[in-house]
């Protein structure tokens, strides 16, 4: 069967064989990161091999920037094939059938979500000798925490306790690409990340993202005398109150004169239409990936953010600017009822293991960073 394309997308994949690449993303920040990792391995322009597969989601924000990125990735000579992926109930059938020859084919897969159950399918079909996961920020460090203790595949802010009965019927589908995703005999597994991985399971062979691609391309960006604010899926995700959240937000922006909040691309209109009224800043929704909206500038002299992978990933963007991140903890109080157990030491983690950042330990009590 033929994969169903969108418009505008290229439908043709370069040839695939034993030196072909096979990238699959289904966020603009993985696709971001397939970049950076293409530049430091030479899998960029026409000789590269590399051809990216976009699994489109239905949110128009998240292939609004999926789509800016496809074309900054054909710039650079790759391939880019965008898949319907969930365009309805046959979609995953038509796209799984016209990626079955390619992934046979492929010498190379490289994924940007292994916890994608999506992904985790496509992997069951590949015979590729060589895997690589680059980053998806934090989830890349849960990842590498569960491979190490042969944990199921399971993302950190989903509530512990019994698997449902869908987790059952998908559980043979996981345990298959976990194995997959664990080196052992030809097959070599690279993890290509930003993230503090200061150990990985034996055979997992980590390559330190710095941003090289983001930097060369971009800036340096003009510097503002003010503040931004980076927002979060927190409160989507079920992790964070919602009321807790506008009033730290609205805490943050007063103490530190703070004047825009980019949105992260799963907030909801109703909640950032709460922001704008309640806090008076300026909700801006960014076309592409924050680490390239703010090496672009114009961007505050302060970035304000939550625990979350802009942490660890902006000050490499930003290196060799004047630009200064802060990131402010989560508060216990602000969690939800439903919130996983270990939401919080999670969140600590995440800030506490970030680099070159100011870290904020209440938004009530704080000098402007």
């Amino acid at each position: 069967m033929s994969p169903r394309v969108g418009h505008g997308a290229d439908t043709t994949a370069a040839p695939a064989g034993a030196d072909s690449t096979l990238a699959f993303v289904e966020s603009p920040v993985q696709l971001l990161n397939v970049l950076e990792w293409a530049h430091g391995a030479g899998a960029t322009g026409p000789a590269g091999g590399l051809t990216v597969v976009v699994l489109s989601p239905n949110d128009p924000m998240t292939r609004g920037q999926l789509r800016r990125m496809a074309q900054l990735a054909r710039d650079e000579g790759v391939e880019v094939r965008w898949e319907e992926a969930r365009g309805g109930a046959t979609a995953p059938f038509h796209t799984i059938g016209g990626l079955t020859g390619p992934l046979r084919r492929a010498g190379r897969i490289v994924i940007g979500d292994p916890f994608s159950r999506y992904v985790q399918l496509l992997l069951t079909i590949t015979r590729a000798r060589s895997l690589v996961v680059v980053d998806d920020g934090t989830a890349t460090m849960e990842f590498i925490s569960q491979l190490a203790r042969g944990e199921r595949l399971q993302r950190w802010h989903r509530k512990g306790g019994r698997p449902g009965p869908r987790d059952l019927v998908f559980a043979p589908v996981s345990a298959s690409a976990r194995r997959r995703l664990t080196p052992g005999g030809a097959r070599r597994v690279e993890v290509f990340s930003s993230m503090p991985i200061d150990s990985a399971p034996d055979g997992v062979e980590v390559t330190v993202n710095a941003f090289a691609w983001t930097r060369e391309r971009f800036g340096p960006p003009r510097v503002s005398k003010g503040a931004d604010l980076v927002g979060t899926s927190l409160v989507e995700t079920g992790v964070v109150d919602l009321d807790r959240y506008v009033e730290a937000v609205r805490a943050l922006s007063r103490t530190h004169g703070a004047t825009r909040y980019f949105a992260h691309r799963r907030e909801s209109s109703e909640k950032l239409h709460r922001l704008a009224v309640e806090t008076g800043l300026q909700v801006v929704r960014p076309d592409l990936p924050l680490e390239l909206i703010a090496r672009r500038g114009p961007i505050g002299r302060t970035i304000l953010s939550f625990p979350s992978t802009v942490v660890h990933t902006l000050p490499l963007a930003l290196a060799g600017t004047e630009v200064k991140v802060a990131v402010c903890d989560i508060d216990p109080a602000w969690l939800t009822e439903t919130a996983s157990p270990r939401a919080q030491g999670f969140l600590s983690g995440v800030t506490g293991t970030a680099r070159d950042v100011h870290r904020l330990t209440s938004v009530r009590h704080v000098a402007p960073a």
